[in-house]
């Protein structure tokens, strides 16, 4: 596990991925011209991932370029975006045992792209363009199975394991370095309107198919059990479990985003 002062740089990430784009193509030709369009014939990683979203996003009635083109000027105006897509990898690399590559969530790993797909409709909506935003979280919800609205407000060092299912609501905010599994549900608790979605601390760990409903907050490294149904505050280093969810106990390592331990064997001591 990287730990916060062995962080590979933005250019020591991009370095990798291509090197690794380039060690693909040696063992597989037929993928030359494929890794070449979307690795090594760009020019960074913020050009790599945006060639590679519009292309998959491109078939919902926009031409490749134009979506490619607004890609680029979402991207743009976010001076910390490359740093954020970077921070995002490493958590990929650093989180799920099949990623074995930097390469990996660039190419391949659909919780990554639909997280920079958000992103990019993120700039778009404070932008005022709204149409362009949804249109982009639209066929990204289409494509990749996650359904993040352009409006929520997500950290950096997120990794979204599979995606299928997970779905994040407009006025959810979400910390940096939290992870979650497939399933997930960051939702409103009924039809009313305004601030209706969780609030999601730094480190969180959200296990498969649980889902936090309402204008709740869940505190800094808890851990919500697989399955759950979270309707009320999770304080900070906690882990709560079951339908209605209940705190059941401490969380004993210091980040269980990264550590990625999804038992309850922290938890067995009452929470007092």
């Amino acid at each position: 596990m990287t730990d916060d002062n062995t962080k590979p740089s933005q250019e020591e990430v991009w370095t990798a991925i291509c090197e690794e784009a380039a060690q693909m193509a040696d063992q597989d030709p037929s993928l030359s011209d494929f890794l070449e369009t979307r690795i090594l014939g760009q020019s960074d990683l913020v050009a790599a991932v945006t060639a590679n979203l519009s292309e998959k996003l491109a078939q919902g009635g926009m031409p490749e370029a134009d979506l490619k083109r607004e890609l680029a000027t979402a991207f743009a105006a976010d001076d910390t975006i490359a740093q954020t897509m970077c921070e995002d990898i490493i958590a990929v690399y650093d989180r799920d045992p099949a990623c074995r590559t930097y390469l990996d969530p660039v190419l391949f790993f659909k919780g990554f792209l639909a997280l920079q797909a958000y992103r990019a409709a993120h700039q778009l909506m404070q932008q005022s363009r709204r149409g362009m935003a949804m249109l982009i979280q639209n066929r990204a919800s289409e494509i990749f199975g996650a359904d993040i609205h352009p409006s929520a407000k997500i950290g950096s060092g997120i990794m979204i394991d599979h995606a299928t299912g997970v779905v994040i609501g407009e006025t959810a905010v979400i910390g940096d370095e939290v992870s979650m599994l497939h399933g997930v549900t960051l939702g409103g608790s009924g039809k009313e309107g305004g601030d209706r979605h969780p609030k999601i601390g730094n480190g969180v760990l959200i296990s498969v198919g649980a889902k936090v409903l309402g204008n709740i907050h869940i505190g800094d490294c808890a851990k919500i059990g697989g399955g759950s149904v979270v309707l009320t505050d999770v304080p900070a280093y906690s882990t709560a479990v079951g339908i209605p969810a209940k705190v059941v106990g401490k969380v004993d390592t210091p980040t269980p985003s990264r550590s990625m331990d999804h038992s309850l064997t922290d938890a067995m001591e009452p929470n007092k």
